[in-house]
């Protein structure tokens, strides 16, 4: 069995790419990228189709192909510069994946394996009532739109030709060499600084890569992971404050975490026109895997606890060098 992964070299894409190749010293695996600088084994098969969009060419990629994990996508950024996002977005994250897979149904391939977001279903749940895989949808920013129009072109695709697809939508992803957002709350701990974030009594739901690998990987091959949307998480959410204290714990270090109530967070935020990042502090988004469980037989592979341990072992090693 040939697995396409495209991405290859992004954070999901390429803890994906080690997970395939460890578990099976025979498998045979391609992997699409923009460029020709980066390495891999001998084993995996590298082509280079450039920028992603409605015109990419993937006719050498495909050759032999039975599955693609399709993780190669224009990623939501804080501070967006492009003229028209939504457009930008599109041209990448909706017409790129849609040229992709109308080549790969036209050259055979059986399963298509879509790793799209959490986004696409909103951007914040009430205190306990999390999101679900059947939820209608109701994206907000332009990345969320993007991967919701892709989903549904999609669909209409699969129907016409009868290749499987397989939806996964990942809430935040975090784990060794994560960047963004993460990345800076490990440096804050790291260096000590106090925070003003702990009161903040919400629930988020987060997955380790480890855990989202393990389910793309499981969705390859599962017979009733076909024509399927899956939402996959650690299995416990928690609160902005409890993360940092356990990833600070994780890493030996104290948060220094002040009380500061989350109202006054969210009213200085709103001054400094920063209104979003106090949404993703104090407010809550959490993902019901039920449905991934009870479907799948699936389960996360590692705890919360662990994926952090991961992510501080991983600061550690930096550190070092």
């Amino acid at each position: 069995m040939m697995i396409l992964v495209t991405g290859a070299t992004g954070f999901v894409g390429s803890a994906l790419v080690r997970r395939l190749l460890d578990e099976d010293t025979f498998r045979r695996l391609a992997v699409a990228v923009r460029s020709d600088d980066r390495r891999f084994p001998d084993r995996v098969a590298r082509h280079v189709v450039g920028d992603m969009d409605g015109a990419t060419d993937w006719s050498l990629a495909l050759d032999g192909v039975s599955a693609i994990v399709h993780c190669a996508a224009r990623v939501h950024v804080m501070m967006d510069t492009a003229a028209d996002p939504l457009e930008e977005f599109r041209r990448v994250n909706v017409q790129g994946t849609l040229a992709l897979a109308r080549q790969a149904a036209a050259a055979g391939v059986r399963r298509f394996v879509f790793i799209s977001s959490i986004k696409v279903n909103g951007e914040a749940t009430p205190l306990g009532r999390p999101f679900t895989a059947d939820d209608t949808p109701a994206p907000l920013d332009a990345y969320g739109i993007s991967k919701l129009e892709a989903e549904q072109g999609l669909l209409d695709l699969s129907a016409q030709t009868g290749m499987e697809l397989v939806i996964i939508r990942p809430p935040l992803v975090y784990g060794p060499g994560v960047n963004a957002n993460f990345a800076a709350m490990t440096r804050w701990l790291q260096r000590g600084v106090p925070l003003p974030l702990g009161s903040i009594d919400n629930k988020r739901s987060l997955v380790a890569v480890d855990n989202l690998v393990d389910l793309i990987v499981t969705c390859i091959t599962h017979p009733a992971a076909a024509n399927q949307t899956f939402l996959v998480s650690d299995g416990e959410d928690i609160s902005v404050s409890e993360l940092l204290r356990r990833m600070a714990q994780a890493m030996g270090r104290p948060a220094r975490l002040l009380g500061v109530p989350a109202r006054f967070l969210e009213l200085a935020a709103s001054m400094l026109g920063k209104k979003n990042i106090a949404q993703r502090l104090c407010g809550s988004l959490q993902v019901d895997i039920e449905k991934t469980r009870r479907l799948l037989g699936w389960h996360p592979q590692i705890t919360l606890d662990q994926g952090l341990k991961k992510v501080a072992e991983g600061r550690s090693r930096e550190a070092r060098f």
